[in-house]
């Protein structure tokens, strides 16, 4: 399981559309529409966070994620802030 946070920009279904051609179940959610817990409960192999506008601090629930998973689990994120 992938799961990818989008951060309101226009290139995250483009990331989605190329992740989905490795063939690994994606499940997106807005950085502002999940929770940690519901994010724990899908045991994700991965996780992606989708570029956005502002800087790191306006990514929503991003930086939670990162401490919360970045211990145990790889995270790959997108220019977030470099808009």
């Amino acid at each position: 399981m992938l799961v990818v946070i989008d951060n309101y920009d226009s290139f995250t279904y483009n990331l989605v559309q190329y992740l989905g051609e490795l063939g690994q179940e994606i499940k997106v959610f807005r950085n502002d529409q999940v929770t940690l817990e519901e994010i724990r409960a899908l045991n994700p192999d991965h996780i992606v966070i989708s570029p956005g506008p502002g800087d790191p601090n306006d990514g929503g629930i991003s930086l939670d994620v990162l401490r919360e998973f970045g211990p145990t689990t790889p995270i790959f994120g997108v220019c977030l802030g470099h808009q």
